[in-house]
């Protein structure tokens, strides 16, 4: 794993995650951003990263998992709108973002593309 238990409370803002859901949140965090990173962080070996790189590689996966765990329930339902007594909830698509069937976010994605592990090209 890229970001150990311990590792997630002193980088985490919010602690969203409970302990007993933690470790497969982080997890699932790690497989999205293995997917937007190419799988290169997996093909390099995450101890041959740059301590930069490896900083914001794990920033990214602990907001990752932060993120998911508040708002994967919304962002994986088939809906595409719903609205009951006038009330109804669109996303941000400024904010929110859908990278390669990864639903993150612009801040998350950015943090991310400063690693140069998002590039799309050899």
């Amino acid at each position: 794993m890229y970001v150990s238990l311990e590792e997630y409370e002193v980088l985490s803002n919010d602690k969203a995650v409970g302990p007993e859901k933690l470790e497969s949140v982080l997890r699932d965090a790690e497989r999205h951003i293995d997917s937007l990173t190419f799988n290169r962080i997996k093909g390099l070996g995450f101890d041959r990263l740059t301590d930069f790189q490896r900083e914001l590689v794990k920033q990214s996966v602990v907001d990752q998992a932060d993120f998911k765990h508040q708002y994967g329930i919304y962002l994986e339902n088939p809906l595409s709108s719903y609205a009951i007594n006038g009330v109804s909830m669109t996303w941000d698509t400024s904010k929110v973002l859908q990278v390669r069937g990864v639903y993150t976010t612009a801040s998350i994605y950015g943090v991310l593309r400063q690693t140069g592990l998002t590039y799309r090209g050899v």
